[in-house]
This record gives C-alpha cells, structure tokens and sequence, in this order.
C-alpha cells in the first residue's frame, strides 16, 4: 500500500484535520458500543439491542450469580442430564438449609438460658441485717386488768403471732434492753441503741444494721467468729403466756427466731426464720450471694416496683406484705400491726373472726393468691449453722454470780448468737441469655455458605433481580410490588 512519507505528512496543511476525524469516529464508536452493546453502524442504521424478557433475565441472574451450583442449571449447550444433576443437588442442599435454619430459629425462639456461678473476693463486705423475734409476743405479767378486759374473750385463745395494735404490743412485749445481756460488733461494744424496731408476726421485734435515715451501714473486712455480732440473750421465758390448748397454730417452743437478709429487704421471719434455743451457742457462718435473673420472656423475674408504694423496693416478701395487706383490708376493712398502710388497726374481734383465718386461708399451699416473681436483682445469704452447750460446768458459777440467776434459770433462758461471714467473698449467681440474635445470624450465615454458597451479597442480587424484573418488564408491575 501506498504511503506518503512522513515529511509530506507534515508539510501537508490537511493533516490536523483527517488526524481529527479520526479520533472523532473512534470517540462515536466507543460511545455506541457501551449505549447498544453490540452496536453497529449498518447502512447508515443502529441495530437495536435484543429485547428484555423475564427468561433474558433470569438466564443473566443465573449465569451470574454467586450461589452455587445454580449457574449450572441453565448453562448454554449443557446437557439435560447434567442440569437435573445441578437442580437436584441445589434442591437438596436449599432443603436441608432450610431445615436447619427453621431448627435454629425455634431454638432462639425458645429463649434459652444458662446460669453462670462465679466467686469473687472483696476488700469489704456490708454486713446484713439481723433480725431477732422472741417466740413469745406478749410477757404475761405485763398484762393489766384492762388489758384483760379488752381482749379477755380471746386471750385465751392467743397464739404465738397473734397482734393486736401496736401500743399495745410495744408495751406488752420482751424489751430489748431486758433481753440484750450482752453485744459486740466486731469486738466492739453494742447496746439495745444499735437495734431498731419492727412489727411483724411475731408482734415486736429488733433489726440489728437496718437501713436509717441518718446512719451508716456497718461493715466487716474479715471473715470468721469474733468478725461480726454477738449477742447474749434472756428469753424471760418465765414471762411466757401459758398454753391452754392445742391448735395448729399452738407454739410450744421457746427461744427466739432470727433472719438474716439484706437492708432493701423487710423481715418474713415467720416463714424465712431459723430457731434459736436456749441453753446453747449458736454460730452462724454466713455467705452473701448477689444473684441475677432475666425478664420475660427469657425469665420471670420483676423488676417493678409494687403499686401500692409501701415499699421502695421490689422483693418477694415486700411483694408478699403488701397481697396480704391488700387481701385483709379488702375482706376485713381492717389491717394488722404488721401490715403497711393508713387503714384502721382490727379490733380484737376482727383478728379472731376475720383477719386470723383469711390470712391463714391465703398462706394455704394450695392458694393462687401472692404469687410473687422472684425480683431480677437480689442479695440472698447462705447459712451454716452450728452449736455448742452453756453454760459449761466451769463458767455456771460465774455466770450465776454475774447476772444473779440459778444455774437452771440460765440453761432455760440464755443463749448466745454469733453470726458472722465465713469469708471474705460474695457469690455471684448470673441468668445469661444462651442464644442470641448474633448467634442465629452467624448460624444461619454459616450454614448457607455451607450448603448453597450464599451470603448478605446473594440476598441482594435476589433483591436486584426483582428491581429489574419489575423495572424492565412493564407487564409484571401488576404482580411485583
């Protein structure tokens, strides 16, 4: 082919010129091959391109996609064989995919737990409140002849917690500063000052570390006896009511009832109390558990405080107090000396005819009333109790000396009460959410890049296939949202 040389190029003013419509013509060329690919230039005409049709599309998606396998199906110029090989096997692996992610979402459904137990050590510990009832609720040779007067029909049907109102209990009752023989705290002295009053079942009795305005909690930083409170106690049992008959509800113990438990929590000591007697030492190694439980629907714990206001609070007995409060007052129009509230105290015949048997009627086992949730965070503290006799033969005589009492008169009413931490730890006893949603996704996630090799990526080509269908054919709008 003839050429001209290349200083005839240069020379030639019509060069710039054929230099740009060449570029011009490679320029159109590009553009038309990205807007109609292909696109040619046919006698002057541009073809079009082919047109869409849902099985254009779907055969693009397929010879695309990610998910494997798939691709084989509808592979050009593959056998019929072959494509039923890939259908099948991609069938299979999309049902037990399926399968297996319906499995792990009734699992998570289910909401499971576990319960994690763990041990911690601790510089310092609170210590709990001690709460102490004498198992005889009024001193028989307190009572006057008014007193016998206003409940003379049925004091001889009194019973161990039975109440009347509370004047009349606080003066009728064993008084702490009777009682307390002696006390230490952690080596220190005490007196009655350090005890606060409450009202319970067992009419008066003193909290030892209660929460008050005003005052600082007590603590220990050891563990073991001579750690915590000891008390030594007269029961004054020769100032016991007399029992003159047999009921179920008749007491023929003597000594006292004690709860330990946390200041956020009000005393249950007829329930929740252990028993103290007489003529013994008795050491009590204790352990404070912190434990944790989940609401619904993983758990059935409340967390809410109570309606009524009573108490600040949430907490089984505090949710216990206030039913019973609430049951007496709607079927007697009265409460009793323990109970919360503004309503009128029962009189005596309210106690005997009414508030004494519904109140027994609603702590039946049998009974659906006070169903109370366990509270999502409390303290709770474990106990190990054991005890030795008193007085020994060699301490009788000074014992005698010292509080002016006969050896017998000492075994039947003094006892001596040692509670202390056994160590410095607390247990911490968690509720834990054992699948979540991070574990269903991770399961679901792994499983379909197991069997049909798809991921977040796959779902939204899904999701650009129907944006296409729905864009590019116009007849399928009616069907496709």
């Amino acid at each position: 082919m003839w050429a001209p040389a290349p200083e005839a190029w240069l020379g030639n003013e019509a060069f710039p010129a054929a230099v740009g419509a060449l570029w011009a013509a490679m320029a159109l060329e590009g553009r038309c091959l990205r807007r109609g690919s292909p696109a040619m230039i046919i006698k002057g005409r541009q073809r079009r391109p082919p047109k869409q049709t849902l099985a254009r599309v779907t055969s693009t998606l397929l010879s695309r996609t990610r998910l494997h396998g798939l691709r084989h199906v509808c592979v050009p110029g593959g056998s019929v064989g072959r494509r039923a090989f890939w259908l099948l096997a991609f069938c299979t692996s999309l049902g037990l995919l399926l399968s297996w992610s319906s499995n792990r979402l009734l699992h998570w459904l289910s909401f499971p737990t576990y319960t994690r137990v763990h041990t911690e050590w601790a510089k310092e510990l609170a210590f709990p409140t001690v709460t102490i009832c004498n198992n005889n609720p009024i001193r028989l040779y307190k009572l006057t002849k008014s007193d016998l007067y206003f409940a003379g029909h049925w004091l001889g049907l009194l019973l161990a917690n039975r109440t009347v109102r509370p004047m009349f209990m606080d003066r009728l009752s064993h008084q702490l500063d009777e009682m307390l023989l002696s006390c230490k705290y952690r080596g220190e002295p005490c007196g009655a000052h350090n005890f606060s009053s409450v009202f319970t079942r067992y009419g008066k009795c003193y909290m030892f570390n209660a929460e008050e305005d005003g005052k600082t909690l007590r603590t220990t930083m050891k563990g073991g006896t001579g750690n915590g409170l000891e008390i030594m106690l007269d029961i004054q049992q020769d100032e016991y009511l007399p029992v003159w008959g047999d009921t179920e509800d008749t007491a023929f113990e003597a000594g006292v009832r004690v709860q330990i438990h946390s200041q956020a929590e009000p005393p249950f000591v007829h329930e929740l109390g252990f028993g103290v007697a007489p003529g013994f030492q008795t050491f009590v190694a204790t352990q404070e558990q912190r434990l944790t439980y989940l609401p619904p629907p993983w758990g059935e714990c409340e967390s809410k405080a109570l309606e009524s206001g009573f108490f600040q609070v949430y907490s089984v007995t505090a949710c216990r107090i206030d039913c019973e409060t609430r049951y007496i007052v709607e079927n007697c129009n009265c409460r009793m000396v323990h109970m919360p509230g503004d309503a009128s105290y029962c009189t005596p015949e309210q106690y005997k005819d009414c508030a004494e048997p519904a109140l027994a009627k609603l702590s039946a086992v049998e009974s659906s009333n006070c169903m109370c949730r366990t509270p999502c965070n409390m303290t709770r503290y474990n106990k190990e109790l054991s005890m030795v006799k008193i007085p020994s033969k060699t301490s009788a005589r000074y014992l005698q000396k010292k509080f002016n009492k006969s050896e017998k008169y000492i075994t039947d009413n003094i006892l001596v009460l040692d509670v202390f931490f056994e160590a410095l730890n607390y247990e911490t006893i968690e509720q834990k959410k054992a699948y979540e949603v991070a574990g269903l996704l991770g399961d679901i996630g792994g499983q379909m890049g197991l069997f049909i090799g798809a991921s977040i990526l796959t779902i939204l080509e899904l999701f650009d296939y129907a944006y296409e269908v729905s864009v590019k054919l116009p007849f399928l709008r009616f069907f496709i949202p």
